[in-house]
């Protein structure tokens, strides 16, 4: 039971914290630290500071007890000036002769016994601390004991170690009030430059909250300098400015989609309400070549939005070249391809194949095929070629056609969906502007690349190359 309350209590602690902000955890933080700080560094001072006072205090009763010992065997008087010049120094002496017996003392310690137990005394020096019975405070004795003048004497001297105590809990008393003002301190500061430091976010995330897919052209603030939010700014801009660009080629597509679906839907409705309102004019079999020309154009345009809309699915999903795999030999969809054409077309039909295997979806790369071939009839004058060939570990498939040549301007534009320059956008030349488009996606999304060229040898006309890798030969 009291395991699972303090689950439940450390659950609150950490929801609490994670909900608090990243000033005020800033803050929270820098504090934390200061104090480990204030709290390290005040101990080791007081430590140091300790062992400095008791230092001293040694080398001074030391130095004491030296000059009486000197003294010792000299003169009476001269010793005894000595104790009490000690004395006024606030030092307490006593003298022992080798019996152990007080031969001479300071004021405060006449008729005492000996401040330690000579028997106990090492040779040499030492320092004990005791309590003396004239005074409450603890006392540093050190005592110095060897031989003056052929006979053995021992030297007490104590001092007070009130005065260093009391300079110890000064020091703590001035840490324990200035730790915390300057904890204060810290935290006061790290709050507001915290604080003014999210502001350029706060006033992003405000910006950001307002900005609708209705209208992607406002943009975040960028602060003055190259900082991190600076950064990121300019990256929420940047991104801001791709969705914009997307939405709006979203919307020319939709647009354009509209359009041409519209154009056969309207042209078998005309057919229609002249059939039923002028049924006399109407020839059954125009009728039934005009639906199915117009049945035709709107089952290409069907499947070629179907096909782009799922290679942009699989864009999405990060797998744009990952289509469906399975060896296919290119040279006998070209063969099939030169096939149809000569059946279909009255021009003059030239073919070059090698054989050539690729990994990759046979029926898409079919479309690729076919796309090219009629867009190369569709602009031919007299002849078309189409010609497959490897080229070290690619496949190379090139399609030319004799008429007008793609401008230079317009070789990459070609590719874009619904684009047709202007040679091509009779609605009876049978293009709809995403055969090309259907092009470039399928072969990138098989690893290759297409581009428009002029044809070898400086004939006239236009090549579309396209380049697929071959498929790994097997070990044998």
């Amino acid at each position: 039971m009291r395991s699972g309350n303090l689950e439940r209590m450390r659950d609150r602690v950490v929801t609490r914290w994670r909900g608090a902000g990243v000033q005020v955890r800033s803050t929270v933080a820098a504090v934390l630290v200061q104090a480990l700080v204030v709290l390290a560094a005040g101990g080791l001072l007081l430590l140091l500071l300790r062992d400095d006072l008791r230092q001293s205090l040694e080398a001074s009763n030391l130095a004491t007890a030296q000059s009486v010992q000197a003294l010792a065997g000299v003169d009476r008087e001269d010793l005894q000036a000595a104790i009490d010049a000690a004395a006024r120094r606030r030092a307490a002496v006593q003298l022992l002769d080798a019996d152990g017996n007080v031969v001479a003392s300071s004021a405060d310690l006449r008729g005492a016994a000996p401040l330690l137990d000579p028997a106990t005394v090492p040779t040499g020096t030492g320092h004990e601390k005791v309590r003396l019975p004239f005074d409450d405070d603890a006392y540093l004795v050190t005592s110095l004991s060897g031989q003056v003048d052929g006979r053995r004497s021992t030297v007490f001297v104590a001092q007070s170690l009130g005065t260093g105590e009391d300079t110890l809990h000064a020091a703590a008393a001035g840490l324990a009030v200035a730790g915390p003002l300057l904890l204060l301190a810290v935290g006061f500061a790290t709050y507001v430059f915290v604080g003014r430091a999210l502001r350029p976010v706060t006033r992003i995330r405000r910006t950001v909250e307002g900005i609708s897919h209705r209208d992607l052209s406002e943009r975040v603030p960028r602060p003055p300098g190259q900082d991190e939010v600076a950064r990121l700014a300019t990256t929420m801009n940047a991104m801001l400015d791709r969705l914009e660009g997307g939405e709006a080629v979203r919307r020319q597509f939709v647009s354009d989609a509209s359009h041409e679906l519209r154009s056969p839907v309207a042209t078998l409705r005309a057919a229609a309400d002249i059939a039923l309102t002028q049924p006399e004019r109407t020839d059954p079999a125009d009728l039934a070549r005009l639906v199915r020309g117009e049945a035709q154009r709107l089952d290409r345009l069907v499947s070629d939005l179907l096909l782009l809309a799922r290679l942009d699915e699989r864009g999405r999903a990060g797998t744009v070249a990952e289509p469906e795999r399975e060896e296919v030999d290119l040279d006998d969809l070209v063969t099939d391809e030169h096939r149809r054409l000569r059946g279909t077309t009255g021009l003059d039909v030239a073919l070059h194949r090698e054989p050539a295997r690729v990994l990759g979806d046979a029926s898409a790369l079919a479309r690729v095929l076919r796309n090219l071939v009629d867009n190369a009839v569709r602009h031919a004058h007299s002849s078309v070629a189409v010609e497959l060939r490897r080229n070290g570990s690619r496949a190379v498939l090139v399609v030319t056609n004799d008429g007008a040549p793609v401008p230079v301007a317009d070789r990459e534009r070609i590719f874009d969906r619904f684009v047709r320059l202007d040679e091509s956008r009779a609605r009876d030349a049978g293009g709809s502007g995403l055969g090309l488009a259907v092009v470039r996606d399928v072969v990138t999304a098989h690893g290759g690349s297409v581009r428009v060229e002029d044809p070898e040898g400086g004939a006239p006309g236009t090549s579309f190359r396209v380049e697929l890798p071959l498929a790994p030969l097997p070990p044998d």
